[in-house]
Formats: C-alpha cells, structure tokens, sequence
C-alpha cells in the first residue's frame, strides 16, 4: 500500500467552509477529516456525533493555506522526505503545494516536483507534492510499516548490537579519567545589590 485510501481524498478537501448545521456556533468551522470515512470536512461539533471514536486530524492554517501538525500526521503516514515547518510553537506541515516565482540564484534547496525553495535538504514541500513523486518515480512511500522496515535494515547493516556497544564503552572506562561537570551557570545570579537613590529635601 504505498499510498493511503485517504490521502487524496484529505488534499482535495476545501477547508475552512462555515459548517452547515453549526455554522452560527463558535468553533463551526470545518477543519477536522476523518481517515475512516473519507469524506468532507467537518466541525468540531459535528465530531462528537458523528465520528467519535473514528481517527480524526485537524487542519490549521497558515498564510491561507492548509497545514497540519507532524505530531498528528506521522502517526498513520510516512512523511520522510517532507519539508516541516514550525509555526506558533508546532512542527507542521503543508497539505498541497504552495505557488511561488522561480527560486533565484544561490537557492541550495528545492522541491523536486514544483521547484519551490526549501529550508533543509528535503526532497517535497508538500503531501501533495511527494504524492506526486511517489507515483511518478515510486522511490518514495507513505507507508509506515516500510518505514520501519528500513530502519531496522539500516541498524542491522551500520551499528552493532547493543550489548556489544555496552561492552566497548565500558572497556574505555578506565582509560580515560571521567570529564568534570561543567561549571554552575552565572546567568541567573544578579550582578549586584541595587542602591536607591537618597531621597532629596
């Protein structure tokens, strides 16, 4: 399953829309989507009744586009390869892709489908953009139990066992004489008693 029945589903959701049986309470905007029932956005009182124990995401948003938080998204997909952001103290990322001029000269990173600029080494800008690769070149995957799968290949194939880690640490031991700790920290301690000025007559 390299790509989940949901996903293209949650990234041609229009959010945001006023919901229709709770548009006149607060909070009756549609920003959630239900991976089990794959259909259209829904309130957060909609919700309580109609997908209560149903895995459901929240959708943000920032600058007017589509976000939603890597703590929420990276527990049913892969998102390896996706450029994250952190916006108001969350580590997020974007739904689809975001339209921008050409990258000008000295730009080190860009998105390997829409050629926008990123910050870090990372191959998509978006969910939308690395669906797109997966399925154009197919050496990307959503699927999280191939995600494990690799990480167990990688730690067979560079480190040791742990034990035997152990073991060499503790060999080193008496080797080296154990480093310090370090100095207590001065930031916090006041430089001085503050002195008032007399009061004048």
């Amino acid at each position: 399953m390299p790509v989940p029945p949901w996903l293209e589903s949650l990234l041609s959701t229009a959010f945001f829309t006023v919901c229709r049986t709770h548009g006149d309470v607060g909070r009756g905007e549609c920003n959630m989507y239900c991976l089990d029932c794959k259909g259209e956005a829904f309130c957060f009182y909609c919700r309580s009744f109609k997908h209560k124990d149903h895995q459901v995401i929240q959708i943000r948003r920032s600058s007017y586009h589509d976000v939603v938080r890597v703590a929420e998204i990276q527990k049913v997909l892969d998102i390896s390869g996706v450029q994250t952001y952190v916006i108001n103290s969350a580590r997020v990322l974007f739904l689809n892709e975001r339209p921008q001029p050409k990258s000008g000269k000295g730009v080190s990173h860009i998105c390997e489908i829409c050629g926008r600029s990123l910050l870090d080494p990372f191959r998509f800008c978006s969910l939308g953009c690395k669906l797109v690769g997966v399925r154009r070149n197919g050496n990307a995957s959503f699927s999280l139990e191939a995600k494990n799968e690799v990480v167990m290949d990688r730690t067979r194939r560079e480190g040791m066992p742990k034990e035997e880690e152990e073991l060499r640490e503790g060999s080193q031991q008496g080797i080296y004489p154990p480093t310090p700790p370090p100095p207590p920290s001065n930031a916090r301690r006041r430089k001085g008693i503050p002195h008032r000025a007399p009061f004048g007559s």
